[in-house]
């Protein structure tokens, strides 16, 4: 998987530069090239020596070095590797990037590379939580730059959250995944994938509808047909452009115009419902605007066919079917609920409550509940990159089994 593979690990002052040795080995276990820059902070926490040690090669850095850049410059540096990992990233560090300054080796190379970066911050919980590092981690992963946070754990202050540095292995398995995000392992899959929201008529003017915006919809379908799958995709109204490789694409606008779809396109093996299906319409949407005058106070709404349920139940119910659930309290106890009433093999709930801000942004974050109610939580990340973890590591392991 890493075999070969060139890393350039950028090590950054802070107290969990100390697992930046142990991924060093794990990489070096996995016969990849590891080079590394320490900043000067870096070098108060852990040696060049032991750096060097493991590695087995020059730790770089100076930015104006006259033998380091007779032997290899900056330039050459952000060059001639596969993927560059920030390990730890600081508050400092992470700030620098999002603001443009280069003032080191480390910040300079990462401004003038065009290969994939993994940045994976270490901080403590207030500073994460600081509206100015948000803001400052945003704008990194909108310039292309995966930034990917740790779970929730002890910091060495004491205190608990977020800021915790992502262990190696886990940081390992990241870098494998990226490696093989675009191996055909969903070769020979038939899929249909529904994404975005649905428009219900009141008149002509006038709808009912909801705040999907079909990125997550449209991510899942393109990463499955990147990874090999026979994708077709019904889609509601969006302002997206449509994803690549995808077989064939219907744009509806009503639950009951891809109801209809669905049930003429059942498929054989996988069903991924992520569109957000409005759950009412009007009883009698009328022809002509209805004007104020008339002095409408009561609007009568029936309930749209429930697509989900209809296609897990189905005698010729595709191997898997996946669905979503977007809850504003209690997610997992309503989640579970909806698994169990749509007969779903899996079930991914986000929370789509103001501070969950999920509708029209390219981060999620996500539960993924299994048969045996099993709950794993996938921190927030680009959707794009969710949609692969969900595809890679939920879904295919059921499909193969």
């Amino acid at each position: 998987m890493l075999k070969n593979k060139k890393i350039l690990i950028i090590i950054t002052g802070s107290i969990a530069a100390y697992k930046s040795l142990y991924l060093i080995r794990l990489l070096k276990k996995n016969q990849c090239d590891v080079n590394c820059i320490m900043t000067n902070a870096a070098k108060e926490f852990i040696t060049p020596l032991s750096v060097s040690s493991l590695s087995e090669n020059k730790v770089y850095n100076e930015l104006f070095d006259l033998t380091d850049e007779l032997e290899m410059g900056h330039i050459k540096l952000a060059k001639e590797h596969d993927a560059i990992l920030v390990v730890p990233a600081t508050a400092n560090f992470i700030s620098k990037i999002s603001s443009g300054i280069a003032d080191d080796l480390g910040s300079t190379l990462l401004l003038c590379s065009k290969i994939p970066t993994f940045i994976f911050p270490a901080m403590n919980v207030n500073m994460w939580n600081n509206t100015i590092i948000k803001n400052n981690i945003e704008r990194i992963r909108s310039s292309g730059i995966y930034l990917i946070e740790g779970p929730q754990g002890s910091l060495a202050c004491g205190d608990i959250g977020y800021g915790r540095l992502m262990e190696p292995d886990d940081i390992v398995k990241h870098l494998e995944s990226y490696f093989n995000r675009n191996k055909p392992i969903f070769k020979g899959i038939k899929a249909l994938v529904t994404a975005g929201p649905t428009r219900e008529p009141i008149d002509p003017v006038r709808y009912i509808s909801n705040h999907s915006s079909g990125i997550q919809g449209y991510a899942i379908a393109e990463e499955l047909a990147k990874l090999g799958g026979d994708v077709s995709l019904i889609t509601g109204p969006t302002n997206l452009k449509e994803p690549n490789n995808i077989k064939k694409i219907y744009h509806i606008n009503t639950a009951e115009e891809m109801y209809k779809i669905c049930k003429d396109n059942i498929p054989k093996d996988l069903f991924i419902s992520a569109a957000a299906v409005t759950d009412w319409r009007s009883k009698r949407p009328v022809n002509s605007k209805i004007k104020k005058c008339n002095n409408l106070t009561k609007l009568e709404l029936i309930e749209n066919p429930d697509i989900l349920k209809y296609i897990s139940f189905h005698p010729k119910r595709p191997k898997l079917v996946v669905g979503f659930a977007a809850e504003t309290n209690s997610l997992r106890k309503n989640a579970k609920t909806k698994m169990s009433k749509k007969n779903c093999d899996l079930l991914i709930a986000n929370d789509v409550s103001s501070k969950g801000k999920v509708f029209g942004n390219n981060m999620n974050e996500v539960h993924i509940i299994n048969k045996k109610g099993e709950v794993a939580k996938i921190d927030r990340m680009h959707k794009k990159t969710l949609s692969q973890r969900i595809l890679k590591d939920y879904i295919h392991p059921l499909l193969v089994k």
